[in-house]
Order: C-alpha cells, then sequence, then structure tokens
C-alpha cells in the first residue's frame, strides 16, 4: 500500500512539474538567456557551487540546475532552453541567472553553441585534483543501477579499458552534431581530466576573461574566500549564506589504493604541468 501510494505521489509531482514547464514552454520569448554558466568540472563541486549562488538574492536560478542544452538538448532548440530560465520582467538591472551543466566543459560541440547564442556570458569552471575526480566519477557511475553508464567494473579495470570504450567515440561525435555517446560521457575517467584541452577549446571562442578558473580543493577548504572570489567576477553585491548549504551527492566510499593512486599521479603529471603553464598557476596535483 505505501509502495502505491509512493508510486502515485510521484507521478503526481511529476505531472505538475510537466504542467508547469509546458507554461514556461509558452512563455519562452518573453525569458531571458543565461547571464553565466558554470561548465564543469564534473564532480568538481558545481552542484554545491550552484546550489549557493542561487540562494544570492540577486540570482534567479534556473528551473533546474543541468539543463544540459548545449550537449545532450541542443536539438530542442532555443525555445525550449528560454524555457528553464525567469521571466525578463523579473530582472533588475542587478539581477541576474545562469545554469551549470558540468558537461559543458568536456563536450566538444558545447563551446561554439554557447558561443553562438551566450557570446557575453561568463564562465565558470572548478577544477579538481584529475585522480580523485576520476575515482568520483567511477563511483558515481557504480551507482548508476538502471541508467546509462552502469559501471560494473572494478575502477582499475575501468581504467585500463576507457581507450577501448572512447575509442572512434570523439570522431563519431564531431562527425554527427545530434549523435550521443553514452561511453564518452559515462566512461571518460582519465579523459576529463585533460583540463587544458578543454579549457584551450573554450577560449578559442571566448576571451579568457570572461572564464573564471578555480581550484575545488580551494572552494571546499574556504568557501567564503572563494566563494567572495566569483561574486565579484559575476558582479554581485558581497553575501554570504545565512545558513549552512548541504553539499548534495556526496557519497561515502572506500579509498583509493597507494599504488593505483601513484600510477594515476604519473599518468596526470604532464597533463597538469601543461595546465599550470596555460594558467600560470600551479595547483599543486
Amino acid at each position: 500500500m505505501t509502495r502505491l501510494a509512493d508510486s502515485a505521489t510521484h507521478r503526481f509531482r511529476k505531472g505538475v512539474k510537466l504542467g508547469k514547464f509546458a507554461y514556461r514552454r509558452g512563455t519562452a520569448s518573453l525569458r531571458a538567456l543565461p547571464d553565466f554558466l558554470v561548465i564543469g568540472t564534473q564532480k568538481g563541486g558545481t552542484t554545491y557551487l550552484y546550489k549557493v549562488l542561487s540562494e544570492h538574492p540577486d540570482v534567479l536560478p534556473a528551473f533546474k540546475k543541468e539543463v544540459h542544452y548545449f550537449d545532450l538538448h541542443y536539438d530542442q532548440g532555443e525555445g525550449w532552453y528560454r524555457a528553464y530560465f525567469p521571466l525578463r520582467a523579473r530582472l533588475t538591472e542587478r539581477t541576474i541567472t545562469g545554469e551549470a551543466s558540468p558537461y559543458y566543459l568536456f563536450h566538444p560541440h558545447a563551446p561554439g553553441r554557447a558561443a553562438a547564442l551566450l557570446p557575453d556570458a561568463k564562465l565558470i569552471v572548478l577544477l579538481r585534483n584529475p585522480v580523485d575526480r576520476a575515482y568520483s566519477h567511477y563511483q558515481h557511475q557504480v551507482t548508476q543501477w538502471a541508467a546509462e553508464g552502469h559501471e560494473t567494473l572494478s575502477f582499475e579495470a575501468a581504467v585500463d579499458a576507457e581507450e577501448e570504450r572512447l575509442d572512434g567515440e570523439l570522431a563519431r561525435l564531431m562527425h554527427d552534431d545530434v549523435v550521443h555517446s553514452p561511453n564518452f560521457r559515462s566512461y571518460s575517467y582519465l579523459a576529463r581530466g585533460h583540463y587544458v584541452d578543454q579549457l584551450m577549446a573554450w577560449n578559442e571562442v571566448y576571451d579568457r576573461d570572461q572564464m573564471l578558473v578555480l581550484k575545488s580543493e580551494d572552494f571546499f577548504a574556504d568557501e567564503p574566500r572563494t566563494l567572495a572570489t566569483i561574486l565579484d567576477f559575476l558582479g554581485l553585491a558581497s553575501w554570504a549564506p545565512e545558513r549552512s548549504v548541504s553539499i548534495p551527492n556526496k557519497r561515502e566510499y572506500s579509498s583509493l589504493s597507494p599504488d593505483l593512486r601513484r600510477r594515476l599521479v604519473d599518468y596526470f603529471e604532464p597533463h597538469n604541468k601543461r595546465l599550470y603553464d596555460y594558467l600560470g598557476t600551479d595547483f599543486g596535483w
């Protein structure tokens, strides 16, 4: 009986949400486009950051955090995208709106698509130690029991299988701009840690002063200071949450073995070196 009641409640809530979105689609032409995008990286703290920013009195958040327009839903069109944002009439000279979809940083078509629609947008990037990011990404895929990309291999086996799993996927995405690649999205544990290549792709279409690149560990260790930097970048008034915001998607799992960690540290060393040279900042990974 409880399971039936829960199912009915779920269907009701889903129906209400679909009804609200239908209204938003009908008023899409009256809606704003985002002033900022949090573009990545996945498992770098983007969900938490967006949740904090959404509580700022001068930020009107999107209908949901991860809209995934420039990567997964581009074929839906601009009206569909606008439906996720507030009515322009609700915005003032002080208020802004934005979204956070961490696949944007890695997706090959996202930079060009975003620049075509949002040439003046400000971009925020949180970069996490690529070893820790990869292991967290893996743990996320392990939990996807009934979803695309459910991971059944051990982490070491998944790392070893990545080259084969991703073979040809980037070329397929580049050849067909509406095709999706579950493997490219789900099993890119190491590839997503080649941060400098992703930043360079975005900087081909956005000026570097439009992008704020931060170290995730700095955000986790000193949230007030990092938040102040982000607010200044976005042109928002100084502010701090009145209450602590719970960290979403935080999971506990076993530590990475020292041998595998050392192997991955060595693997990422040249990629990190190129990143530090590009940014002029050593993140100490």
